[in-house]
């Protein structure tokens, strides 16, 4: 085992309360200068400050940022619940890497901060959250609450995930979103962070397990994360490589210039029916790219929170 390699990626990923903070705060401060500043307020516990109110709540640190009088929300707590499931399958830790930053993620990483910082809106807002991790295994499964003892056990379970990177395991979808979805009895906004891979086998397969998780009146918003550059572009130079399932272990040799408009057809076609199937079963479907960053998720969240109450 190479320790430094080990510490660096302990290192890189162990403050991800941090990282997920910073995230939130960069969002928040983007969306008070947005035509969805509305939003922002509301999504930051605070409302508008209306002439003749008391100025005991006033938000002067936002008001020096913003320019606009803002007060604490303090009584208009909220009791929605959500649940994080997560692909931990090989695919899902692509690209390998040792280090991690705000700004070098990969598949993986990216879902566990993006995870964190909803987890971090939803501890802010008084909700509760679950999670569950699954790949050729239930890897892990914590129910919905709101305590900052479960808060940061998630968030412990989060940063194990990222740095224990699993060997050729591969995704059993579909076992594990039934079993899932057994489990979640009470309405609940449902994210699925996954690069689905299993799902071109079968498609079919794979919203039939969505639609199970439909019960009860859920909420269930898609995120289907790729390395856009990559595995929808296949942005390779052309010179000869191996191409690896990380998964199995297959691989195959060729030059990428060789198979790269079949692929871009192939997986574009694919990608155009996961997004028809996701209309058809009221399914929120949000593509996802690793080299972007978190805004589209946390509008997301923004916009389905709203139509959920």
């Amino acid at each position: 085992m190479n320790l430094q390699s080990e510490l660096n990626k302990a290192e890189g990923f162990k403050n991800l309360e941090l990282l997920a903070k910073q995230v939130v705060e960069g969002f928040i401060a983007g969306m008070h200068k947005s035509p969805f500043h509305g939003f922002s307020a509301e999504f930051a516990e605070h409302k508008i400050y209306n002439q003749g109110e008391s100025t005991r709540h006033i938000d002067w640190k936002l008001f020096a940022k913003t320019d606009k009088l803002y007060t604490k929300r303090y009584d208009d707590e909220t009791n929605l619940r959500c649940h994080i499931i997560i692909d931990n399958s090989s695919s899902m830790h692509y690209p390998s890497m040792n280090k991690f930053s705000i700004h070098h993620l990969n598949k993986i990483a990216f879902s566990a901060l993006a995870s964190a910082s909803l987890m971090g809106i939803l501890k802010k807002q008084r909700d509760a959250v679950g999670l569950s991790i699954y790949s050729d295994a239930y890897d892990y499964y914590a129910p919905e609450k709101g305590s900052e003892r479960h808060h940061q056990m998630l968030l412990s379970q989060l940063s194990n995930m990222v740095t224990q990177k699993p060997i050729n395991r591969q995704t059993d979808t579909y076992t594990y979103l039934h079993q899932i979805a057994e489990k979640i009895h009470r309405r609940s906004l449902i994210f699925l962070f996954t690069d689905m891979f299993q799902a071109m086998e079968d498609p079919n397969k794979l919203f039939e397990a969505l639609r199970h998780l439909k019960y009860n009146k859920h909420e269930v918003i898609l995120f289907h994360v790729i390395d856009k550059e990559k595995e929808l572009l296949f942005d390779f130079d052309n010179k000869p490589k191996r191409f690896v399932d990380v998964e199995t272990g297959e691989f195959i040799n060729l030059y990428a210039d060789t198979i790269k408009h079949n692929y871009n057809e192939a997986v574009s076609a694919f990608f155009k029916e996961v997004q028809y199937n996701c209309l058809k079963y009221n399914i929120k479907y949000v593509e996802v790219d690793v080299n972007d960053d978190f805004n589209n998720i946390l509008l997301t969240y923004m916009v389905e929170r709203k139509k959920f109450g």
